[in-house]
């Protein structure tokens, strides 16, 4: 959190405007205000506070609700005039109970780039982890023979599950699945980009352009 309330561009009614997006998902949640107590409050505390414009006053997210957000990042934009507080929520974040103001503006693919991301740079920093209390670092230190075994054994049970009738078996034999082949490119130092660029390779022949 680099950010400094006395480098930032505060306007006449001293109130910027906070994009609050889940820290996992990418999701936006909400977009609110901060005056500088706010801000400090929230750099000093990691907690999300805030002004209410209609109560005029400084309110921390989930005093009343009791679903608070942990604020793991605090940044500005380019000119200075504007938050974003990357937050870990504990409940919804709407009045209404929705998880996001903005119901409707999910973007799943973008949630799963980021958990997938997110997810390589857990395994490179399992890496050196003890053995005895890490899976990944076991998984890394038995080589491509025992991670090659799991990537196999976890593709039949996908197989498995996308015969019975429940999807969520199926949502959840796939990311077992995806763990065990993100460890496996790990372990032979294959990257997220190259997977990629031989998928955009793939697409090109296929269509004869970029995708969108």
């Amino acid at each position: 959190m680099a950010v400094r309330a006395d480098e930032l561009v505060w306007p006449q009614d001293g109130l910027l405007p906070v994009v609050i997006q889940d820290d996992e998902s990418g999701r936006v949640l909400t977009v609110a205000y901060a005056n500088r107590e706010a801000l400090e409050r929230t750099l000093a505390t990691g907690a999300t506070y805030l002004y209410s414009r209609s109560r005029a006053a400084l309110w921390r997210k989930g005093e009343t609700s009791g679903h608070a957000q942990r604020v793991v990042d605090v940044s500005a934009d380019c000119d200075g005039d504007a938050l974003l507080y990357r937050v870990v929520p504990s409940g919804p974040a709407c009045h209404t109970g929705a998880a996001s103001c903005f119901a409707d503006g999910v973007d799943h693919d973008e949630a799963f780039f980021r958990a997938v991301r997110r997810l390589r740079s857990t395994i490179e920093q399992r890496r050196t982890a003890d053995p005895e209390h890490s899976y990944v670092a076991r998984l890394l230190l038995g080589g491509v023979d025992r991670i090659g075994k799991k990537v196999g054994e976890e593709a039949t049970e996908v197989v498995i599950a996308a015969k019975n009738a429940e999807p969520g078996e199926l949502i959840h034999e796939t990311a077992d699945l995806f763990f065990h082949v993100l460890v496996l490119l790990a372990q032979r130092g294959v990257s997220l980009g190259e997977v990629g660029e031989e998928l955009l390779s793939r697409s090109r022949e296929a269509t004869g352009s970029d995708p969108e």
